[in-house]
């Protein structure tokens, strides 16, 4: 399986966002798509997550037009619905990857015009403006738009060694790259530095990039980084994570391919995680 989540064919097509007479006649067509969502999860038919093609509604959010002008929508399940987690989905690879991407899509706006239907200014109720990429207070004029959070994700190497950390909450064994949210002020380095630093005690020096994966649970983008470290005495937060370790490349080739001897292993090859520790490693 490849990244999950990167692979959308959609053009967002931002500039029919502002036309609503357009965007009516695109929820009119008997071919739209609507993608209906609840939380963290996909509402699903017998076959597939998708083709939800019921009576047009203004509060359907415009995703985009496929290569051959299909439009497709997000909007709300009904709480009655079949719902199967988007995580899950993913796993089962029954859903090709380019849809999948759409689907992250949807739930990332859904969930947040979930969460936004009041003015963070004023607290007066807000109306989905631009096709739902937009939520306007009309009391104040606030506007108000879908965000991304940045998060850095990180393999740090020391010499022949990787550092992997684990939560808790994990299964047993699995070990992944640290990660946390870039705060304000921060460059992506600095937040990286700093996280590495928090939860383990090691100090990064050189960093590169490798790629990013857009993250909707419920919307982040991560960004998937290599650092050099300067130091190599662990001093693990418990507060942050329950355990960081150096492994050996060829321990972390085992731990990609699920072979390790005392049942350690890394990430699935859907998260970037796993994409820049693999890289780390060669």
């Amino acid at each position: 399986m490849s990244l999950a989540y990167i692979s959308s064919p959609l053009d967002r097509a931002h500039d029919l966002r502002v036309m609503p007479e357009a965007i009516a006649k695109l929820r009119g067509r008997p071919d739209r798509i609507v993608v209906r969502v609840r939380g963290d999860m996909i509402e699903t038919s017998a076959e597939l997550p998708l083709s939800f093609k019921g009576p047009a509604s203004s509060e359907e959010i415009f995703l985009g037009l496929t290569p051959n002008a299909v439009p497709w929508f997000a909007s709300l399940a009904p709480e009655t619905a079949e719902l199967l987690p988007l995580r899950s989905l993913m796993l089962s690879e029954k859903v090709p990857s380019q849809e999948l991407s759409i689907l992250a899509q949807a739930r990332s706006l859904v969930h947040w015009h979930e969460r936004h239907a009041f003015c963070a200014n004023c607290g007066t109720k807000t109306a989905m403006a631009d096709s739902g990429y937009r939520r306007h207070c009309e009391a104040c004029k606030a506007d108000h738009f879908p965000r991304t959070d940045p998060v850095v994700i990180i393999a740090v190497t020391h010499g022949d060694a990787i550092l992997l950390g684990r939560q808790a909450g994990w299964a047993e064994g699995m070990y992944s790259a640290l990660a946390g949210f870039v705060e304000p002020g921060e460059t992506i380095e600095q937040a990286a530095r700093r996280e590495v630093f928090e939860e383990s005690g090691i100090r990064v020096g050189k960093i590169s990039y490798v790629a990013s994966q857009p993250w909707p649970f419920p919307s982040s983008l991560m960004l998937g980084l290599i650092g050099e470290a300067e130091t190599s005495e662990i001093k693990v937060d418990t507060k942050e994570i329950q355990d960081a370790r150096w492994f050996s490349r060829a321990d972390i080739r085992l731990m990609l391919e699920r072979k390790h001897p005392q049942g350690f292993y890394a990430s699935h090859p859907y998260a970037i995680a796993h994409v820049i520790t693999e890289a780390a490693s060669k």
